[in-house]
């Protein structure tokens, strides 16, 4: 029997409604009607600065409403999409914090963090105000190297042009790319380095 498929969309612009949003609403809209979406705006759910605690020694599940939904949303989900604007050549800082709280999530011995994300999938969608791709290299290099890190699967990044609200659906190419996003098949993440 294979397992229902849940994608989880980790919205990380700083505004509503943004190019990337757009992009990967036009993306999941490709989706099997039996395929489970839920979307969490990580403006709504705020996190406090990530607080690094490695060397400390009791690990907890998060008390935090926000930190604890978005732990058992992520480890809920078989696919987790990281929509995030490209900023600064990388993702939101709003997203960055939510993955800097995977580290802490790697150490609480109930959850076993990554053994459980092992074998999903993690997907990126973004808009970039410029015409390079190359210049989201960084945000790409920071999703693929955490799938790699976890054994997870990487689907790639979606990408969109458009600086202005909604100037991505100018995007013939993202919104024709967008029609079989998730139809391609993931690849295992391997760290640049390996062969």
């Amino acid at each position: 029997m294979t397992q229902t498929r849940k994608f989880l969309f980790v919205l990380g612009s700083s505004r509503p409604d943004g190019n990337s949003e757009i992009l990967a609403r036009r993306a999941a809209e490709q989706l099997p009607s039996d395929v489970e979406q839920r979307w969490l705006n990580l403006a709504d759910h705020p996190l406090a600065d990530f607080e690094d605690l490695r060397h400390d020694s009791d690990f907890v599940r998060p008390s935090g409403d926000s930190a604890r939904l978005l732990l058992d949303a992520t480890v809920e989900a078989t696919d987790i999409v990281i929509v995030s604007p490209l900023y600064w050549f990388s993702v939101s800082a709003t997203t960055k914090r939510y993955l800097d709280y995977w580290s802490g999530w790697l150490r609480i011995p109930s959850v076993d963090f990554k053994a459980t994300m092992a074998g999903r999938t993690l997907w990126g969608v973004t808009a970039l105000a410029g015409s390079e791709p190359v210049v989201a290299e960084p945000l790409v290099g920071t999703l693929r190297n955490s799938a790699a890190y976890l054994g997870m699967r990487f689907g790639g990044v979606l990408l969109g042009n458009g600086s202005k609200p909604g100037d991505v659906l100018k995007d013939e190419h993202a919104l024709t790319e967008a029609k079989t996003f998730f139809a391609q098949e993931p690849q295992v993440a391997r760290f640049p380095y390996e062969s």
